[in-house]
């Protein structure tokens, strides 16, 4: 009881975006109560109670996000997005406007306005979680460029700021500017030059102090600390703050932006406060480097763990696919000896369940019809040669054929039975299958009658031993395989969660 209460509790943590949204809602709620005369746990409360009614179209919505996008077919999910963000959010905002003062109707636009915004955000970052990552721009964006391209943008928006602020009265006096928080294009278009000259020179100071990053992430972390450990690190960081900090912090006071601006460094280029900035950047980005160094190696080692996979998962299939050669060659032999009609009916036959161990068994996943079908085309071509008479049952509940599975699964059950039970009996045997799938759940169960002298164990073979490794790659933690005699019955069981 206790532990399935926890497990709700953390079921409803794990709705991030929901949380998001919250995190919109506190933050207004904390603006409105700042800008109160005396704020106080009442006036935060009031707000909080007031702007939640006009958010609520998304806060629901994103509470049940997670389960609509798994529940419902795309269109209808947008349909419900479309219901939320596109007619109930605007009513609720409509109405909170009309009816509630001032005050809190500017913060209720607000409100909506973040709302939209975020929606549109976290669409974006779902977006390239999903399909982002696998572009090739992304893959050559590296860390070093991404700063690069962030210093930029952020010069750039500085240097229209301050192109936007020049003549305002309010920003500029006594021959200095302060940058306001200014975007006009008409005056970044008429003084490019100076919008060009500032930008240039906030990205220089920028890069001053991106070159304390690159020889850290470069050089002292990668080299130094790793290879001689944290004393020599900090005594060579040291080393090279000494030797640059006065350099930079020349050539940063040499730039022209500070007649405008005033001074952005002291003007002694030896003060000890530059040593300070170029200290703090170092240490700042020791733990950022060696998350990111993490992360890589981290990455480097599941790739290599997924190749492993992959390399053991083939070697399984290439054990699999000589013993299932090695069946139908004694097949067609004990036809052709036979002087048999259906020799030539038996070959085509073959051919296809060549093409499809060929072609499909190196598919990652297959429709469960096709799994279906060859199964049945096996046992009929098995059931050609057998001078034996096999009463066979195939009982099949499948709710949609469509649903997928990996490939020659559940052939190595058949050819298991075939092998160890059905070619060795002296009189008649059996074979009962039952299939059982879904959406979420296979369930796969195979009869077949063994001889009396049957040694305990003989009737699992190197099939079904590769079956259980194939399976723990496959399917971790997600299937259950279980075989049992009873009766001179050998009875082997899977079980699959396909969710």
């Amino acid at each position: 009881m206790v532990s399935a209460k926890w497990n709700n509790v953390f079921a409803h943590v794990q709705r991030q975006e929901f949380w998001i949204f919250m995190g919109l809602l506190l933050w207004l709620g904390i603006s409105y109560t700042l800008t109160a005369a005396s704020p106080t746990w009442s006036i935060y409360g009031q707000t909080l109670l007031v702007l939640t009614p006009s958010l609520s179209p998304a806060l629901l919505f994103a509470w049940h996000k997670e389960r609509l996008h798994q529940s419902l077919s795309s269109k209808r999910y947008w349909t419900y997005w479309l219901f939320s963000f596109g007619l109930c959010l605007p009513v609720s905002t409509a109405i909170g406007v009309v009816f509630l003062p001032k005050p809190y109707s500017e913060w209720i636009v607000s409100g909506a306005i973040g709302s939209y915004c975020l929606e549109l955000l976290l669409t974006a970052n779902a977006y390239y979680q999903k399909r982002g990552r696998q572009s090739k721009w992304f893959k050559k964006l590296s860390l070093d460029t991404a700063i690069l391209l962030s210093m930029t943008f952020i010069a750039c928006s500085l240097g229209a700021m301050a192109v936007s602020s020049l003549g305002d009265p309010a920003y500029y006096s006594d021959g200095k500017l302060l940058i306001g928080f200014e975007f006009r294009i008409g005056h970044i278009v008429r003084h490019f030059g100076t919008f060009l000259s500032i930008s240039v020179q906030f990205l220089l100071t920028y890069v001053c102090g991106y070159f304390f990053f690159y020889i850290n992430s470069r050089f002292l972390v990668s080299s130094i600390l790793k290879q001689h450990g944290l004393v020599v690190y900090v005594l060579m960081a040291l080393a090279l703050v000494a030797f640059l900090y006065p350099i930079l912090g020349q050539f940063i006071s040499m730039l022209p932006m500070n007649q405008l601006f005033g001074p952005i460094l002291p003007t002694n280029p030896f003060k000890l406060e530059n040593a300070f900035a170029a200290l703090s950047i170092v240490l700042v980005s020791l733990p950022v480097v060696l998350a990111l160094q993490w992360s890589r190696q981290n990455n480097q080692i599941l790739a290599l763990e997924k190749a492993r996979t992959q390399t053991e998962l083939d070697l399984l299939k290439q054990q699999l696919d000589p013993h299932f050669f090695f069946n139908t060659l004694n097949n067609l032999y004990a036809l052709s000896l036979q002087q048999s009609k259906q020799t030539s009916e038996s070959i085509l036959q073959l051919s296809e369940l060549m093409r499809y161990v060929i072609y499909k068994g190196k598919e990652p996943q297959v429709r469960i019809q096709e799994e279906i079908n060859y199964l049945n085309d096996y046992i009929q071509l098995q059931q050609i040669r057998l001078k034996k008479k096999l009463d066979v049952r195939f009982e099949l509940y499948v709710a949609d054929n469509e649903t997928t599975i990996a490939p020659l699964l559940l052939i190595v059950f058949v050819e298991n039975a075939f092998k160890h039970g059905i070619e060795p009996a002296e009189e008649k045997a059996i074979l009962r299958l039952t299939l059982r799938s879904d959406e979420q759940q296979l369930y796969f169960r195979c009869e077949n009658s063994v001889e009396a002298n049957t040694r305990s164990g003989a009737t699992l073979g190197i099939g079904l031993s590769n079956l259980q490794r194939r399976l723990t790659l496959l399917y971790p933690n997600r299937h259950m395989l279980t075989t049992t005699v009873q009766d001179h019955i050998f009875i082997a069981e899977l079980q699959l969660n396909l969710s």
